[in-house]
């Protein structure tokens, strides 16, 4: 047996490395000035990346793999082939495993599995001649869970630690022409403990395998602090840096630094400093400067102003040894009282939690993608990120100080899992796994600590606390305190800067709030959590934010749903969630919770939290006076980077328009707009007018075009309405109707329409226009909807009460004749489920006209004790499938849900049934449409059916039923139906986040109460404008 077999490092407590190397900054060396300042790895003579196409192995256990698989000569041409980065288990070794909090194996720490699946990997490389006397280190950025290593037969070493840099010297090992590195990665080690955090379970060399060469004296690390004084305008830049030299050389050795402006160019400042006090060995010194800058462009994440460092290391007689190059952004992070304040201003975090996902690809994502999500986060008005949970890949930090977003960085460490065992703290508190836990700190502080972005050290996530958290924390502000701690663990803020919860409700919220007297601000580090369709209440918590200036905001859990791609047996993709690749236990779709879909789609959701973090608010509208008064939410800039674009619209078609630059409104303030708002001569009689504003870049940004919108509002303009909807009908003649009993039906017949309902159940058996049939199913009284993933703590109590199996009971069925043109029915209705005593009672009243209106009342009364809170309230049917475009007047255009609408502008809409869906991952009930006026289901010829509110409704249009959604697990397991589902909805339930948090708030609960539905129905054969003129009419009832 090899060494390193009978060693077993993996499950070695006092083993978490061999020769590895100690954590630094991450940096890449240059050869000169002009190449580090593209700060492209690529353009180095110094980095080679060994990314690409590798000989890959794959066993059950350590012991199963080849032996001698590390010797040049073995002969590997018999393996696989597997790219780097990547997981095995997505290229078909093993299968992918989802947990939550469950650990996939025994808990004995620090004992794993012998059964420990085993990718043992080999590839050459040749060096550049240049290289053979140069030191030469290979560097990895992540390895799941543990891995050694050999050059060329020999052990180079041992790491563990997922998501933190691995680094080695080789200089030892290299040789002329071709060298062969071999790896073992390990699937479990003791490190998996520490690694339970609420995502798939992932095997490989997932993140960039790279060699980078530097001199025999070289910079080993560099500490850049660039600090703000209090005018906020005077940077301090103190940087230290260690360098290692070359025993056998002589001559002195210099550091050169230059600062220059990262958008203009311009040098700041720069200086030449000695390398000296050498240790006693002669072979590692400091050098270090100072330098204090006036008036410089202080960072933030609304200004992230940038200024490129070069350290150049030189020989005393002018000669180079390498540059390095690092973007400084001079800022400072503080907690004062109880505010949390960055270059001495309070500060709001509107952030989310970020894990590293693609959907092919795992974990193992680009910079490509990680670029794609810093700039939708910017787009949609995000200013922070919290790297849920570990260190990501060093670029994305880069990506986070150009853009700007705050950062908190956070520790890879979750043991989540011993709440199962109801021991929380085990191993938090249990001193043996002290280093463990403080050395996966100091390797993401060390690796990290040049980055303006990151404000925030964080200690880990569910991990209980203990001693080993305090231990963490005081090496941490030691070793740096010019950041903050946060741990969310730490209920007290014992060792932390802030207080820290997560998924805390809002009413906790506002306590927290109120506590004045405490000297430290509040995170909620998560809520709102994206799972499925939600979150709702997102206004509330925003309201909560501002009003109470120590609550400095949170992070949304999460931003992308961590579907993996999959296709069906003919070819139809479908992202798959726990329990899809057989793996078990498992926390099933728990993992689908962001506002992103797996390919980065933005959710409803996404779209709600951008409008309600928002930067630009309207305090007061005094429509008489054309008069706005607007709010500027940043925290430092003010608004003169945007324009107002305004629009007045009825009835959502714009009458006039204008734009204009906004003042400059310093953070918090406020100011007043006057607008050119001319009321019209001639206005539409009952359409609604409102003034919309949008609030867009004034010129293009690093993130966004010209014309991109930052905010919005829409504000009534009640005086220009020039009549209400009338209650009674025009004083026309009316069209005569013609009725009459017929096989068991009334017949009524009127103007190129025929409707009948059955004389026993009061249903509408046919209803035709232009010779068309209109419905193909009567309309029903509904309770339930297809249960969201924020409805899973209560759905199965509604399905106790067989809520969802209550059906429409017909009691009675009669009509009358109230004129020649009008005709009355009137049936009642029990909606009651099977086994229990409890229902509602409803009198359907359907007046006919002769015209062709329909007017439907249904009034409804609760009897025994329904469920506190239902799905729903409203009225199901179904169309012919040919009715498959859709057009109405209300919020839109996409979906919107009682505390989920803010987001959802009103406007005329036009789109197909297919369109109203939003495809999340697990089916569930989508699609609404609130606070619509008016909708039309229209053919390919424009014939089909309108509906208007008296005044208002929610509808939603699906090829599927309500039964398909729910029985579905997968977007591929619904099948399109011939005809279309149909519901027109008096009020939902509102959507709430108690997947893990809030739960629906009490205005958007929808309690069983008595209520009252009405809406008019008419069949239309209209286009265009004439279809806007039709339905004003039928909401007038001007069409009897």
């Amino acid at each position: 047996m090899s060494d390193h077999l009978a060693r077993r490092d993996w499950q070695n407590l006092n083993v978490p490395e061999r020769n590895r190397l100690p954590a630094r900054a991450s940096f890449v060396p240059y050869g000169a000035a002009d190449a580090a300042l593209t700060y492209d790895r690529g353009s180095s003579d110094r980095f080679m990346l060994l990314n690409g196409e590798w000989a890959f192995h794959y066993a059950g256990r350590p012991e199963e793999a080849p032996a001698s698989f590390y010797m040049p000569e073995f002969d590997d041409s018999g393996w696989d082939r597997l790219a780097v980065p990547s997981h095995w288990q997505l290229h078909g070794y093993g299968a992918p495993h989802y947990t939550d909090l469950y650990y996939p194996f025994p808990v004995c720490p620090p004992e794993v599995p012998a059964d420990n699946p085993t990718g043992t990997y080999r590839r050459t490389f040749t060096l550049p001649e240049s290289w053979l006397s140069w030191n030469v280190f290979l560097q990895f950025q992540g390895v799941d869970s543990a891995f050694h290593v050999w050059l060329n037969g020999s052990y180079v070493g041992y790491s563990q630690g997922s998501r933190l840099p691995s680094e080695f010297a080789i200089a030892p090992f290299v040789r002329e022409g071709e060298n062969v590195l071999a790896v073992q990665v390990y699937q479990w080690s003791d490190g998996s403990y520490l690694e339970d955090q609420d995502m798939w379970w992932l095997s490989g060399i997932f993140r960039d395998v790279a060699l980078v060469a530097q001199p025999k004296t070289y910079l080993e690390d560099y500490t850049v602090v660039a600090d703000l004084d209090a005018d906020g305008r005077t940077g301090l830049l103190h940087v230290r840096a260690q360098v290692a030299k070359d025993r056998a050389m002589t001559g002195n050795v210099v550091l050169e630094w230059r600062l220059t402006d990262g958008e203009q160019g311009t040098e700041a400042a720069s200086g030449v400093c000695p390398v000296d006090g050498w240790s006693e060995d002669g072979d590692e010194a400091t050098a270090h400067f100072r330098a204090q800058l006036i008036d410089v462009r202080p960072w933030t994440a609304e200004t992230p102003a940038l200024y490129d460092l070069l350290l150049t290391l030189k020989m005393a007689d002018g000669d180079t040894l390498e540059v390095v190059p690092t973007r400084v952004g001079f800022r400072r992070v503080e907690v004062r009282g109880s505010r949390l304040l960055v270059n001495g201003m309070p500060i709001r975090l509107r952030g989310v939690n970020r894990h590293d996902h693609h959907p092919e690809r795992g974990r193992a994502v680009t910079v490509e993608t990680m670029e794609q999500d810093v700039v939708l986060m910017k787009r949609h008005n995000i200013n922070a990120v919290r790297t849920a949970h570990y260190p990501n890949d060093p670029r994305f930090y880069d990506l986070c100080d150009r853009y700007g977003l705050y950062v908190m960085d956070e520790t890879d460490l979750e043991t989540h899992g011993f709440e199962l065992i109801g021991d929380a703290d085990r191993l938090s508190n249990d001193p043996a796994w002290e280093e463990a836990y403080v050395e996966r700190l100091r390797r993401m502080v060390e690796r990290d600590k040049n980055h303006p972005s990151i404000l925030f050290w964080s200690l880990g996530n569910e991990s209980g606390f203990g001693c080993n958290h305090e231990a963490m924390a005081a090496w941490c502000r030691s070793a740096d305190p010019t950041r903050l701690i946060h741990y969310e663990g730490d209920r007290e803020a014992k060792v932390c800067d802030v207080f820290s919860t997560m998924y805390s409700t809002v009413e906790k919220m506002i306590g927290f709030g109120q506590r004045e007297n405490e000297e430290k601000p509040h995170v909620l580090c998560e809520y709102a959590h994206a799972m499925g369709n939600g979150p709702g209440g997102l206004l509330e918590y925003e309201e909560a934010f501002r009003n109470y200036p120590r609550l400095a905001g949170g992070f949304v859990w999460e931003w992308i749903d961590h579907g993996l791609s999959r296709r069906t047996e003919d070819g139809r993709t479908y992202y798959a969630y726990g329990g899809d690749y057989g793996d078990e236990p498992n926390n099933g779709n728990f993992v689908i919770d962001g506002l992103v879909t797996p390919d980065r789609t933005p959710s409803p959701g996404l779209l709600e939290y951008k409008k309600i973090i928002e930067p630009v608010t309207v305090e007061a509208f005094d429509a008489g006076q054309g008069t706005v008064t607007i709010r500027n939410r940043y925290d430092f800039l003010n608004l003169s980077h945007l324009r107002l674009v305004w629009t007045v619209l009825a009835d959502g078609a714009p009458l006039a328009s204008g734009s204009a630059p906004l003042p400059d409104v310093p953070p918090g303030g406020t100011a007043p707009l006057t607008l050119p708002l001319h009321r019209p001569a001639r206005l539409l009689p009952g359409a609604e007018y409102r003034l919309e504003l949008r609030f867009v870049l004034a010129s293009d940004t690093s993130w966004a075009p010209y014309g991109h919108e930052v905010a919005w509002a829409q504000l009534e303009l009640p005086g220009w309405a020039a009549a209400g909807l009338s209650a009674q009908p025009a004083a026309t003649a009316p069209h005569p109707l013609l009725a009459e009993e017929r096989a068991g039906e009334l017949v009524l017949r009127g103007a190129d329409f025929a409707l009948s309902f059955g004389l026993a159940r009061g249903d509408i058996r046919s209803w035709t226009g232009a010779g068309r049939p209109l419905l193909r199913r009567s309309p029903a009284l509904t309770l339930w909807r297809p249960p969201i993933d924020n409805d899973m703590y209560v759905v199965a109590d509604w399905r106790k009460a067989c809520l969802h199996l209550a059906r429409d009971d017909a009691r009675s069925f009669a009509w009358e004749r109230l004129d020649s043109g009008t005709v009355r029915c009137t049936r009642r209705i029990r909606t009651a489920p099977p086994v229990y005593d409890w229902g509602y009672e409803s009198v359907w009243t359907y007046t006919v006209y002769g015209s062709g209106l329909v007017e439907l009342q249904v009034q409804g009364t609760p009897y025994g004790k329904p469920p506190e809170m239902l799905p729903r309230i409203g009225l199901r049917m179904e169309l012919p499938g040919d009715y498959d475009r859709v057009v109405w007047y209300g919020r839109g255009p996409g979906e919107s849900y009682p505390d989920s609408k803010q987001a959802a502008r009103f406007g005329r809409y036009d789109c197909s049934v297919d369109g109203l869906a939003f495809p999340y991952v697990y089916p569930q009930e989508n699609g609404n449409r609130s606070d619509v006026r008016w909708a039309a289901f229209l053919s390919g010829s424009g014939t089909g059916l309108l509906a208007a509110g008296m005044p208002q409704f929610d509808f939603g249009a699906h090829w599927h039923t309500p039964e398909d959604i729910e029985q579905a697990k997968h977007t591929t397991d619904l099948v399109k139906r011939d005809f279309i589902t149909l519901h027109l909805d008096y009020r939902h339930n509102g959507l709430g986040s108690a997947s893990c948090g809030q739960g629906q708030l009490p205005p958007y609960r929808l309690e069983q109460h008595e209520f009252t539905f009405a809406v008019r129905l008419m069949t239309v054969n209209e286009q265009g404008a004439a279809l806007e003129v039709a339905a004003r009419c039928l909401r007038a009832g001007d069409v009897r």
